[in-house]
């Protein structure tokens, strides 16, 4: 383990709240960054940044008047913008970046995927349907308001403004995780014929995958960006056996 090792998680994910319990049973200086993106985010332990680091400055400022050494990564694996910059950051001050990156979903043989690169070429994928389960989140939902006359069945976690063209719009707010029985009745009953979603991987919300798999509806499934080069790990226990934070 690093002599007076300090450690900033970047959490927002499930796998961040069980990184973050580690950290405190480790009892070391650490601190949780949130970066303001959910409202209404999982308790956690230690000292909580909600809003980022706009009040200190930026991260690398943060970074060096916390003394961090050690950044661990656990944020979404679509939030790519801010993985490359705390990777550049703990470039620059020659300290630790660790990377927390659940293993992404695989394609089985009875899925029906359209796989897309990005957003907007699911948002042009779907053209071909009238009834859309957009299950995305709440931070990119913009890049389908331009399709005209389809009907939205949307569900987040936080409440969402999306207003498409002359289209309908049924709204659901929950947190998963999500059943695979409840998950197929609600496909069912809204008559969905296309299911959007990123793939984000991890079990809490891979139950649709598997309902619209059991339903025959298709998926559009957006890849994951690329991340920045760096240490990864897919489980916390390899994480936690990494030399700098070893006991």
């Amino acid at each position: 383990m690093k002599q007076d090792l300090s450690v900033l998680l970047l959490a927002g994910t499930n796998e961040g709240a069980q990184i973050n319990e580690r950290l405190d049973d480790l009892g070391v200086p650490f601190w949780t960054s949130l970066a303001g993106r959910t409202l209404n985010p999982s308790r956690l332990l230690g000292e909580v940044l909600p809003h980022g680091f706009d009040e200190f400055g930026g991260m690398s400022d943060f970074i060096q008047a916390h003394g961090v050494n050690v950044v661990i990564d656990a944020t979404h694996p679509f939030a790519a913008q801010i993985s490359h910059k705390a990777a550049e950051i703990c470039n620059q001050h020659g300290i630790d970046y660790l990377r927390f990156d659940r293993p992404a979903w695989r394609k089985q043989s009875e899925d029906n995927w359209i796989e897309v690169p990005y957003l907007k070429r699911a948002a042009e994928a779907c053209e071909n349907y009238q009834r859309i389960f957009l299950t995305i989140g709440r931070q990119e939902v913009g890049a389908f308001e331009a399709l005209e006359g389809k009907h939205f069945l949307l569900r987040s976690i936080e409440p969402v403004s999306f207003q498409p063209v002359r289209g309908t719009v049924e709204y659901i707010q929950e947190r998963g995780p999500f059943l695979l029985d409840d998950e197929m009745a609600l496909l069912t009953n809204h008559e969905i014929d296309v299911v959007v979603s990123k793939n984000s991987g991890g079990m809490a919300t891979y139950a649709k995958i598997g309902a619209a798999r059991e339903l025959g509806v298709p998926v559009i499934m957006v890849d994951r960006p690329a991340g920045p080069d760096g240490q990864v790990f897919s489980s916390i226990e390899d994480l936690f056996n990494h030399p700098s934070l070893c006991v």
